[in-house]
Formats: C-alpha cells, sequence, structure tokens
C-alpha cells in the first residue's frame, strides 16, 4: 500500500467514524452540555465524584478540573475543548446508543448514504468504474460487523472493507443470481452519513 492509499483509507475510516458518531448523536432527544463547566459537571458525575480520575482523562491538572467546576475558568484552550466535547458525546445518553445499535444489528440495519468511486467492471462497459452516489439500506448482520469492528477498534483498512462489503451486498449484488460473486471496489469517499 502506498502512502497515498493509506492516507485515503485514513480519511474514509475518520468518514465512516464520523458518520457513526453523527448517527450515534442524533438518536438523542436532549442536547448534551454545551458550556464547559455543564460539561464538566456531567463528566464528573460519570467518573463517580472524582475530580482526579476527571484530570486524567481530560489530560489536565486536578486544579484546572476544580477551577471549571467552580466556575472561575470558563474559556478552555482548544486541546481541552476538544477532550470536553469528545468525551461528553462518548458518555451522553449510553443506553439509548446501546439499544440502538443493539436494534440495527438484530433487527433493524443501517441505512448508509455516501458518494464514492465503485468500481465493478472493465473499463468501457456499463459496469466500469466511477463515482456514484448511493443510499442503501444495509443488513442487520452487516451492522453487527460494522459496529463490532468499531468497538473492537479496528483498523482502518478492516472498517473500509467491513462498509464497502455491506454496501455491495445491498446495492450491487442484491439481485442475485451471477452477480453474488461480484468484485467491487470501493475508495475516494467525497461523504458518507450512517443513520441507525
Amino acid at each position: 500500500m502506498t502512502a497515498d492509499d493509506a492516507q485515503r483509507a485514513a480519511c474514509t475510516r475518520a468518514k465512516i467514524m464520523d458518520g457513526l458518531a453523527r448517527a450515534e448523536r442524533k438518536l438523542s432527544t436532549r442536547p448534551a452540555p454545551k458550556s464547559a463547566r455543564a460539561q464538566m459537571k456531567f463528566l464528573r458525575t460519570r467518573d463517580k465524584g472524582s475530580t482526579k480520575t476527571l484530570a486524567e482523562r481530560l489530560g489536565v491538572s486536578r486544579k484546572t478540573v476544580q477551577r471549571y467546576l467552580s466556575g472561575a475558568s470558563t474559556g478552555p484552550n482548544q486541546h481541552l475543548q476538544e477532550a470536553l466535547v469528545q468525551e461528553t458525546e462518548s458518555e451522553w445518553k449510553p443506553q439509548v446508543k446501546a439499544q440502538a445499535r443493539q436494534r440495527a444489528a438484530s433487527s433493524g440495519g443501517l441505512v448508509i448514504s455516501c458518494r464514492a468511486y465503485f468500481g465493478l467492471g472493465p473499463e468501457g462497459t456499463s459496469d466500469a468504474g466511477r463515482v456514484r452516489g448511493t443510499s442503501v439500506a444495509v443488513s442487520p448482520s452487516h451492522a453487527a460487523a460494522i459496529l463490532a469492528a468499531r468497538e473492537d477498534g479496528a483498523t482502518e483498512s478492516d472498517l473500509h472493507d467491513a462498509v464497502a462489503e455491506a454496501i455491495a451486498d445491498a446495492y450491487f449484488r442484491q439481485s442475485g443470481g451471477g452477480r453474488a460473486g461480484l468484485e467491487v471496489k470501493f475508495a475516494d469517499v467525497e461523504w458518507l452519513d450512517i443513520r441507525f
């Protein structure tokens, strides 16, 4: 794999991870806390009231956490702001997220919409590779594979392959017949959206 291919794969994985994170954020009926103080208070409750654990989690000093909790500090630096947003979103409404993942993996599946390069046949044919926009409902088994790969910290290649296989089965191989073994190339993702 060339350096260019590795960079594109990492970019695709980031788009897939962002797509899954956006899908989970849309599940909540109540928005996550927005201010640094409210985020600190929420995260402290998730860490059973420990400012020491919260400080380690955010990569700051315990005194910094205490200043935000008391309201003495209000404007976090970029590193702390990113850590607060990421940790708050990952901890917000865990049961709602878990139920949606379970439903997707057992009965509902996922809807994946994207615009990317799909290649499935030789040049000069109607199946030649080209950029296509598609929106497909993928099966619960594919949804389970994608979500499990994400939870297990899959490499960008593994996550990309799971999504590519799900789209290929749902969109290109659905009619069966001689298309069951169709090899589909999935690359150069322009945008990707996932819904539960």
